[in-house]
């Protein structure tokens, strides 16, 4: 895929920062900014030096969502939407799941609709205080699309979740907090120092640990516990041959620092 500048790239001490970057459309989903996006998700999977990744947007959104005016029935024809969903926001978010790195996400702005739904995707949301999360689909005749019907139900439950769906109320990020759908809210000067500062701890991290320990729990709410105890046995197996877990005991034990490589 080629370079956009729809979304901006960097890689600084392992740490991949992928900024949206149509500040003018709030951020808004066009289709040239879907294949960037995933493009970048790409490298932070295929790259190894890519410890740790950091994403959020530029200007005063985080995302608006889809651009709606590349979906204008008033265009002709009526628009595939399902199409959309398959060939853009689906694979992006699964990639960002299944992803074995640690993803933090910084939400500087409002995140509407898909937008919002991108960023529950991520491991570790800290949002400014200003910021808010909008289940615009209501005001348009849609459903929550981009995982939102599955992780919203999962964060808050299928009552709030009905609710935020159902009225397009907005969600602050305190109270976003509050409710267990995004990790920390911070001061709006703060946000993306706070979120370098953790994706920064995870850059130095034991990687290998951190991707085992996202698919297990992920894994965890559509399994038994009898199968969920049987995934945890194998994960562990694939830790414990990791060189990181044995520079974590071999530092433990020396009572020093670690020094994990990420594998």
């Amino acid at each position: 895929m080629s370079a956009s500048d729809t979304v901006l790239t960097d890689l600084d001490g392992g740490i991949l920062t992928i900024t949206l970057n149509r500040p003018d459309k709030l951020n808004s989903f066009n289709d040239e900014m879907h294949l960037a996006l995933r493009a970048a998700f790409e490298r932070a999977r295929d790259d190894d030096t890519v410890r740790s990744v950091l994403l959020t947007g530029a200007g005063r959104a985080f995302c608006a969502g889809q651009d709606l005016g590349d979906r204008d029935p008033r265009k002709g024809g009526v628009p595939d939407l399902g199409h959309t969903l398959d060939t853009f926001y689906n694979p992006t978010v699964r990639l960002i799941r299944s992803i074995g790195k640690p993803i933090v996400c910084a939400v500087n702005g409002v995140a509407a609709g898909a937008g919002a739904n991108v960023a529950f995707a991520c491991d570790m949301v800290f949002a400014a205080k200003s910021a808010r999360f909008i289940q615009a689909f209501c005001k348009l005749g849609l459903v929550p699309d981009a995982g939102g019907s599955w992780h919203l139900a999962r964060l808050i439950g299928e009552a709030r979740a009905k609710a935020l769906a159902l009225t397009g109320e907005p969600v602050f990020a305190e109270q976003a907090e509050n409710w267990g759908l995004i990790w920390k809210a911070v001061e709006d000067d703060a946000l993306l120092e706070t979120a370098r500062e953790q994706a920064a701890k995870f850059a130095v991290g034991p990687t290998k640990g951190y991707g085992l320990t996202k698919r297990a729990i992920q894994k965890a709410a559509c399994q038994t516990l009898d199968q969920q105890l049987d995934l945890e046995r194998d994960l562990q197996r694939e830790a414990g041959y990791s060189a990181d877990y044995a520079e974590g005991v071999t530092a433990f034990l020396e009572k020093r620092a670690p020094e994990f490589s990420g594998k």
